[in-house]
């Protein structure tokens, strides 16, 4: 009897100790994100756990915004810099706990009873019970929080590019709103060119009072406009300020006074809806939402009828002295309850997330061809100002101002082509900055940039590679061009 007293000990210490050494890694799967993300934008990102990497990363964007910024600046500042992008890969160390716990058993069950008779030896009951069904559906368990642990990296895949969308978007308003200053900078220094002529013309008694306040108020009006662009150009600045996360000494950074011009060739963009269907996280994730609820869906059926099944030891002292040992097995009455509520609720499941999975992916071709159409519009749209009216409106004030001093028109006459030419300039910068704004907002739906070949950025310390396969390398579903 004694023995058998030894042996189950050993069983207890054995189920409660001999699975207690796990570790969850540290890394949680930043590597495949990292990868992804290069491949899909050509841009580094970096997880700040307080490793030395974490300051070469620093000194890297401190370097970075010394220099005049382009876009690929901006936007590689602020994947690495943006603090809601860590608190973002904070998600993977949640989903890789909880993919380490999904592997595990449950703990197993120690229950105590001690009675207090009138003889002389002190009775008692020791239970120790683990979980059967538990230990069954292991493996099903641990598949469904792979593929959930799949879909948290998909998943902060998807917000890096958006992020990195989101910043050259605000990086080209930034822009476009340096340029408009510029522009209204130098409008303001022509109407007042102009103002002081008028005043010599006016104080010498060519010109009447009302031309005089007329150039006046086309001076003020422009200095009105300049103030607007500033203010404007200060809140763009801000912005991308905030989206790239610096703050004190290194707001003091600089990007070029005008927007790129157009490209005189544009990329190919007849399969664009799918390169976005085979690219973007956010579908990977939600197709491996699909295969999660699929998994749980069976995991329900194969334990619908019997919840919970525990096997284990017991040992009793009894109130003559004499031991007893043996095993114990707790098994569910399914007299109420044979599962079906639980078993209907995940085939729900599973169909929701087969919807929400075509949904999105209808959703993403739809974003696709906005995305397109908006910046084919926004490109024809530039190139019209450019070559016909921004030219055009400059050819017409310079033939009214030679009528005007011929005294073949009048004031208002020049004044209003002076107007439509200032006009026919802002609105060219507007298109131009729509058209890079639209750019991007294409490269996002498609989920990544859309060159031919996506440059690695150069300069950024190097991280060790992962051993696990890249996020980018995961298999979708294909919907038909």
């Amino acid at each position: 009897m004694k023995s058998k007293v030894i042996i189950l000990g050993g069983v207890v210490v054995l189920l409660l100790f001999g699975r207690g050494c796990v570790s969850v890694p540290r890394d949680a799967g930043f590597g495949d994100v990292e990868r992804a993300v290069a491949e899909r934008t050509g841009q580094r990102v970096h997880w700040n756990q307080g490793t030395a990497a974490d300051r070469e990363v620093e000194a890297f964007v401190r370097a970075a915004l010394q220099k005049e910024l382009t876009a690929d600046d901006a936007v590689q500042v602020g994947l690495l810099n943006n603090q809601s992008l860590q608190a973002t890969y904070d998600d993977l160390g949640i989903a890789q706990a909880e993919l380490v716990e999904g592997g595990l058993l449950k703990n197993p069950t120690l229950s105590a009873e001690v009675r207090f008779p009138k003889y002389r030896a002190l009775p008692f009951d020791i239970d120790v019970s683990q979980s059967f069904i538990d230990l069954l559906t292991q493996s099903l368990r641990k598949r469904a929080a792979g593929a959930m642990f799949e879909a948290a990296k998909l998943r902060v895949t998807n917000e890096v590019i958006a992020t990195a969308s989101e910043l050259k978007g605000a990086f080209y308003r930034a822009q476009g709103a340096v340029q408009l200053v510029d522009m209204r900078r130098s409008i303001v220094a022509a109407t007042g060119a102009s103002l002081d002529a008028a005043q010599r013309l006016h104080d010498a008694g060519n010109i009447t009072d009302l031309m005089l306040a007329n150039e006046r108020a086309l001076h003020e009006q422009a200095r009105i406009d300049l103030a607007k662009a500033e203010r404007d150009a200060l809140d763009m600045r801000e912005e991308l300020s905030a989206r790239m996360g610096v703050w004190g000494a290194d707001i003091a950074w600089t990007i070029a006074p005008r927007l790129p011009e157009i490209p005189a060739a544009e990329m190919d963009m007849t399969h664009l809806e799918s390169l976005a269907v085979t690219r973007r996280a956010d579908l990977g994730a939600a197709e491996r939402e699909v295969a999660v609820a699929g998994q749980r869906l069976g995991l329900t059926r194969s334990t619908a009828l019997v919840g919970d099944l525990s096997v284990g030891g017991h040992v009793a002292k009894e109130t003559d002295g004499a031991l007893t040992a043996g095993p114990t097995v707790q098994v569910p009455l399914p007299v109420f309850n044979q599962g079906q509520p639980a078993i209907a609720a995940a085939e729900a499941r599973f169909r929701q997330s087969q919807r929400r999975y075509t949904a999105l992916a209808v959703q993403v071709r739809g974003e696709v061809r906005r995305a397109r159409n908006k910046m084919n519009a926004a490109r024809d749209l530039a190139e019209y100002y450019r070559r016909v009216m921004v030219p055009l409106r400059h050819q017409m004030v310079q033939q009214n101002q030679l009528q005007f001093n011929a005294m073949q028109i009048g004031i208002f006459e020049l004044l209003q082509s002076k107007q439509a030419e200032i006009d026919a300039g802002r609105e060219y910068v507007e298109a131009l900055k729509e058209y890079w704004m639209a750019r991007a907002e294409l490269e996002r739906a498609v989920g990544g940039r859309i060159d031919a070949n996506v440059p690695a950025t150069q300069g950024v310390p190097a991280k060790p590679e992962s051993t696990s396969q890249p996020a980018g390398q995961e298999h979708h579903h294909h919907h038909g061009e």
